[in-house]
């Protein structure tokens, strides 16, 4: 799986590049640099896709195998872009048992995306999260900063038509 690239075209800029660069720069040859590399690169870039890890690997010779391992094991990285709609099902145990897994599968099908991944208009990008604080309103998902609560799998078309 190392090397996949994500469905959204890399669309990474020269200003971020040298700004990742000057960052490998300043760590590499630390022991332990690989951990703050990718937090600083997915600071810049707002993910680690393969092309930024491809930098990270030429630059400090760390093999691309690794940086995969370790941006695929801990849960702050991501190797997908998000969009601009970032939205976010809840299946904790309230809203699970209300739903909301049917509605997080109904939203992949109507996105035509998997959790995890961003459409690739790079308009909206699906998660699931365990809690959100909501649970009187469950099932609930948020969009960015709004929360959308007591949903059904028919809400979803007009609460999505909200966000252009």
């Amino acid at each position: 799986m190392a090397g996949k690239k994500s469905s959204v075209p890399f669309g990474g800029t020269p200003e971020q590049e040298q700004q990742l660069r000057e960052v490998i720069a300043s760590l590499k040859g630390q022991a332990g640099a690989l951990m703050p590399i990718l937090q600083k690169a997915q600071g810049i870039y707002g993910y680690l896709p393969y092309e930024v890890q491809k930098i990270i690997s030429d630059e400090t010779g760390i093999p691309m195998e690794k940086i995969y391992g370790v941006a695929t094991f801990y849960s702050q990285f991501s190797l997908n872009p998000k969009g601009k709609y970032r939205i976010s099902v809840c299946l904790g145990t309230a809203c699970y048992v209300k739903g909301s897994g049917d509605i997080y599968n109904a939203l992949q099908q109507k996105l035509g995306i998997k959790g995890g991944e961003c459409t690739p208009d790079g308009k909206f990008s699906l998660d699931a999260c365990r809690c959100i604080g909501a649970c009187g309103l469950a099932p609930v998902m948020s969009i960015n900063e709004d929360v959308h609560g007591r949903l059904t799998v028919d809400d979803l078309d007009k609460i999505l038509a909200q966000y252009n």
